[in-house]
């Protein structure tokens, strides 16, 4: 959903596609929705709520470097400085 939303968002600009590329791939990791909610399930007293906040924590921990060591590498192959 995220993808397809930068890539909507992206439509009549002058961007090459290696820089969309590089827009799709830069919304990938966020664990937003992950660190806002991760939590609500175990304090409503849901059964498995902290299952589901261990898993929401460990997603944040995962994307988050994978995010920006990706981030950093493919800036370097995708995107072109210009003068």
């Amino acid at each position: 959903g995220r993808s397809i939303g930068v890539i909507i968002s992206l439509a009549g600009t002058s961007y090459n596609w290696k820089e969309r590329l590089f827009c799709v791939i830069a919304y990938i990791p966020k664990a937003t929705v992950q660190a806002a909610m991760g939590a609500v399930p175990l304090s409503l007293g849901v059964e498995s709520g902290d299952i589901i906040l261990a898993i929401a924590v460990l997603s944040i921990l995962i994307t988050a470097p994978l995010g920006a060591i990706g981030i950093n590498y493919l800036s370097e192959k995708l995107l072109i400085e210009k003068e």
